[in-house]
């Protein structure tokens, strides 16, 4: 009578209740892997040149003159190394809860060895113009965290501009590119990552449809699949339920009454199980529910619980009571079986309908 025949892959949750299904934002993540790669190439190619410049050696070493603009440039290699480590670290793990906080500690790490950088430097040589180095500082921020984030390197790199340098050149200037950088560079990145938010979410969405039933919220075949799947091998409790007296509210009270009663049911499966087992609709007025790691005595003592729940009053609305009750089949494969939720569940409804045949005698 029933067919559980698609195989979906969902990932494990570990123990009871409903099955996350989760939804890969590759969007994001890929993202996140180009900015880190972005980061680790154009830092090591300023760590180079940094270097050079410390070891007085090729042409960016006139910025380098004076011991304290070498020392300068060698702890900015050093910062630069540290940051690319993190960048390093980003790039592997880019979905980790701790990757946003990750990335505000690299900007802050390359802020502030740009704007030790170009103080010091325009402090040194006023004809060395270095300020613009200030702008990818801000656009690195902006990329990361977006307008927020560029907003707050332009006022910490102009604030400290304005502040290590006495005499700067052109200040108005200066603070007036810095802040199109900020708010063009801060838009843009903002508005990609609010459009790769709709997308994981219209994702989420459409996951959800594909696993859920529309009627209850429950699980549907799909996912109830995917969950004896990640569990196969291993002892399982399968309850299939039918109410009884569903056809006779529809046919009284109308199939909005109908949706109401399966609804309620639904919402007492959920609770009568709590943690213990998943339930879901198949469709009609027949439920699915699956206990893993359950024996005999675990599955009686859900069946009881299951029934005294579905018998209550159900209000269907405009002060209407009404009232079903409930046919099970049980299967149960021990640990080790081979039987896989197909041959379970037809196994569970040969016994249903033995229930059913029972209580009609």
């Amino acid at each position: 009578m029933l067919s559980l025949t698609r195989r979906f892959t969902a990932p494990a949750d570990g123990g009871g209740g409903p099955c996350p299904v989760a939804v890969d934002d590759g969007g994001l993540l890929r993202r996140r892997r180009t900015i880190e790669t972005v980061a680790l190439v154009s830092r090591s190619v300023g760590l180079v040149s940094t270097g050079l410049a410390a070891a007085g050696i090729g042409a960016t070493a006139v910025v380098a003159t004076g011991p304290g603009m070498r020392l300068v440039c060698l702890l900015g290699v050093l910062v630069m190394a540290a940051a690319n480590v993190l960048s390093l670290l980003g790039r592997r793990r880019p979905g980790a809860s701790w990757y946003k906080r990750l990335s505000a500690v690299q900007v802050t790490l390359d802020t502030a060895t740009i704007l030790a950088i170009v103080v010091l430097s325009t402090r040194q040589a006023q004809d060395q113009v270095t300020w613009p180095l200030l702008s990818l500082a801000i656009a690195v921020a902006a990329l990361r965290h977006q307008l927020r984030g560029a907003l707050l390197v332009f006022a910490a790199t102009t604030l400290g501009f304005l502040l290590g340098v006495p005499a700067p050149p052109d200040p108005a200037f200066v603070i007036g590119l810095g802040f199109l950088i900020a708010v063009i560079t801060g838009t843009q990145s903002s508005s990609l990552d609010r459009h790769l938010a709709e997308l994981n979410e219209t994702r989420r969405a459409l996951q959800h449809q594909a696993t859920h039933d529309p009627m209850t919220g429950l699980p549907n075949r799909t996912q109830l699949t995917a969950y004896a799947d990640e569990r196969t091998g291993r002892p399982l409790g399968v309850l299939l339920l039918d109410l009884n007296g569903f056809k006779q509210v529809n046919d009284t009270y109308g199939h909005a009454a109908g949706d109401v009663l399966l609804h309620v049911v639904g919402e007492r499966l959920t609770g009568a199980l709590g943690d213990a087992g998943l339930a879901g609709r198949l469709g009609g007025d027949e439920f699915l529910v699956l206990l893993p790691d359950a024996d005999t005595a675990a599955v009686a003592r859900a069946v009881t619980r299951i029934r005294d729940a579905v018998r209550q009053p159900v209000d269907i609305g405009d002060g209407r009571v009404v009232r079903v009750g409930m046919s099970a089949g049980v299967a149960l494969r021990p640990a080790g079986g081979t039987a896989d939720l197909d041959a379970l569940t037809a196994e569970a409804d040969a016994a249903m309908y033995r229930d059913k045949r029972g209580r009609a005698a």
